[in-house]
């Protein structure tokens, strides 16, 4: 009865909620419940580092460990994760290998040892460990109810990240990897309710549609993901990066008054001059681009008036194209020959004009 009941209560939680961490609690609180350890973890593979780090730490010492990471391989854990195998010493003390381990690590105080792997077809996803259990020996019948649990905490953990999945697509843009208009206009208006300053950039990318016409719509795409990388590079990770629709993309500032901003803005409009794209297909096509600035609440109070200000300030730009334009100020920075999209590796004379003009809605 007490299986039924912990699987219920499990099965429930699985049920009732896709938040992984609120699922894993409940996963982990009826296996602790259950099998009473002193300290007991769950730790998540980052594939990209081949690492296990604490996803859920419980017990003595339990704040140390969240910033600590185990190679695959290396330790209870490591091992079990690295072979995908079920490790259960019920005394580590007649186990001559992890009787070592404990030996070597004695701030751990290991006596006991059950740890299950946490998979997901043939692929290892975490590690539930549990470490000093109440029982004197961990039954195979104990064990089988463990893997089970840990059968539930995959299922979890393959819900919440396919949930993930499908909110990264429902805010991100196919062509280019960037967020989507949809999702700029969630984050202005959170930004605008916060009533925080923060800074819009408009950026419509200058004769794009010659790229279309010459080497073909496959190839345009490709341009557009390449500009896509080179913004988020230069705007780095505090600022999103939006692509709004066709070659126009905006840039969204938290934080960020209109002197960083200008400065910002003019950044990205150097890195776009200065920079060669799809030279992997033979093309080295440069790009330029024409820019608009506006901040919040100095040039627009609400979501429609910043994002009307910050688009008639890139309309402004577009008269010269390959420039900067700023609610207030006007034209900031332009190059003294426009520069449409081309192949050659010439390299185009490029001048700053500094100027404040009133401009023109």
């Amino acid at each position: 009865m007490d299986h039924l009941r912990v699987f219920h209560d499990v099965a429930r939680a699985l049920t009732s909620s896709l938040e992984l961490e609120e699922i894993l609690g409940a996963i982990m609180d009826k296996m602790a419940q259950f099998f009473g350890p002193e300290r007991w973890s769950l730790l998540m593979v980052n594939e990209a580092t081949g690492e296990l780090y604490y996803a859920i730490a419980v017990g003595e010492n339990a704040e140390s460990l969240k910033g600590l990471r185990v190679p695959l391989g290396e330790g209870v854990a490591g091992w079990v994760a690295a072979t995908g195998n079920p490790l259960v010493v019920p005394d580590v003390a007649l186990d001559p290998h992890w009787s070592a381990f404990a030996n070597k690590h004695p701030d751990l105080r290991i006596q006991s040892i059950a740890c299950v792997p946490v998979r997901s077809g043939n692929k290892t996803l975490g590690v539930i460990q549990l470490l000093n259990s109440k029982l004197d020996l961990l039954s195979e019948h104990s064990i089988s109810f463990l893997r089970i649990l840990c059968d539930y905490a995959a299922i979890a953990i393959q819900n919440a990240r396919s949930m993930t999945l499908i909110q990264e697509l429902t805010i991100t843009d196919d062509v280019t990897g960037l967020f989507n208009a949809r999702h700029l206009y969630t984050m202005l208006d959170e930004q605008v309710a916060a009533g925080k300053v923060f800074s819009l950039m408009f950026v419509d990318l200058d004769h794009f549609k010659s790229v279309n016409d010459t080497h073909g719509h496959l190839v345009g795409s490709r341009l557009l993901a390449e500009i896509g990388g080179l913004m988020k590079r230069s705007l780095g990770p505090n600022n999103a990066a939006f692509r709004y629709g066709g070659d126009e993309f905006v840039a969204l500032l938290p934080g960020m008054g209109k002197a960083a901003a200008v400065g910002t803005t003019m950044a990205l409009c150097e890195d776009l001059r200065g920079a060669r794209f799809l030279e992997g297909a033979g093309l080295s096509l440069s790009v330029s681009g024409s820019f608009g600035l506006a901040s919040f609440p100095e040039d627009g109070n609400t979501v429609a008036t910043i994002l009307r200000a910050a688009d008639t300030m890139m309309y402004e730009a577009k008269v010269t194209r390959d420039n900067v334009a700023v609610a207030g100020r006007g034209t900031v920075g332009r190059v003294e020959q426009s520069r449409p999209i081309s192949g050659s590796r010439q390299a185009v004379s490029e001048l700053f004009i500094e100027r404040d003009t009133v401009p023109r809605v």
